[in-house]
């Protein structure tokens, strides 16, 4: 059982840890080390709300009194884009963590914050074609490959992968009016 939390600054330890984890560089948009002093600006700096900061992190806290509330990840938000109601996703498990779930549980987690709370209409996910793990992961949750990004890191090709919540009905998605 997994639960999503916002950053504290306890969490500076393992945001260094990740965020200076080399072999994720390759899949994200990080591409040198960061300072703990970086961090602490950053996490003293978002408020927690992704409408004002346009984007959210989250942290993914273990529920399992086996590991005693280990924080096990981060979820981002990222790219929001509220007239059009959708956002990028990024995430990243702990090396410890990986191949049990995690990924899976807390991507169910996002969804229902993204899509119920949030009311977002599109999630997506920009995936290296090499990253067998993370391609599998949103395939199995429902998501659709979009676009090929051919070339798009120096290792590998990308493809977004995109899940909607959207119903349409005669050319209108649900809840949207003839002005909208």
């Amino acid at each position: 059982m997994l639960s999503l939390r916002k950053l504290e600054p306890s969490d500076l330890p393992f945001l260094y840890q990740w965020e200076n984890d080399a072999s994720a560089w390759a899949d994200g948009a990080n591409h040198n080390p960061l300072s703990q002093q970086d961090l602490r600006d950053y996490i003293a700096s978002t408020t927690g709300d992704i409408y004002k900061d346009g984007q959210l992190r989250l942290i993914i806290e273990s529920n399992d009194p086996m590991v005693n509330g280990a924080t096990v990840g981060c979820v981002d938000f990222f790219d929001l884009d509220p007239r059009n109601r959708r956002a990028a996703l990024g995430m990243y498990i702990a090396p410890d963590y990986r191949g049990q779930g995690v990924g899976k549980e807390a991507l169910r987690l996002l969804e229902a914050y993204a899509f119920d709370f949030l009311h977002l209409r599109v999630l997506y996910a920009v995936i290296a074609a090499n990253n067998t793990a993370c391609t599998a992961l949103y395939r199995n949750a429902g998501y659709q490959p979009s676009s090929p990004l051919p070339a798009w890191t120096l290792e590998s090709d990308a493809v977004i992968w995109i899940k909607t919540n959207v119903v349409f009905r005669m050319g209108l998605s649900v809840g949207q009016g003839e002005n909208s």
